[in-house]
């Protein structure tokens, strides 16, 4: 199976599921610290039925980034996001590589 190069970028996948009339919000790696999974500028687009495209730290959050996206989907308000390694509290959303990132959350109109 063959995939065109722009059916991979999340902007890409966002503008096509804005234009079909979902409700969309864009995550995007605003800054990283150390050992980051993923660099600064990588997206994450969700739906308003948590499906999802692209990656924000190769898998670590993106739960909880779907979670807060469905909450920005609903509010409008965009939410700024920071994760960093689960240590003493490993009941906690980290990041196992030892970095931190700052996520912005935002719905696309």
């Amino acid at each position: 199976m063959t995939y065109a190069p722009e059916t991979l970028d999340p902007l890409f996948i966002a503008e096509e599921w804005a234009s079909a009339g979902r409700n969309v919000a864009l995550a995007t790696v605003v800054d990283t610290w150390g050992s980051a999974p993923r660099p600064t500028g990588s997206h994450l687009v969700i739906d308003g039925v948590g499906n999802f495209h692209g990656s924000v730290s190769g898998g670590c959050v993106e739960g909880a980034v779907i979670t807060e996206a469905l909450d920005v989907i609903e509010s409008g308000k965009a939410r700024m996001l920071e994760f960093g390694v689960a240590d003493e509290t490993a009941w906690r959303v980290g990041l196992s590589c030892g970095g931190r990132i700052r996520v912005y959350v935002e719905r696309l109109v």
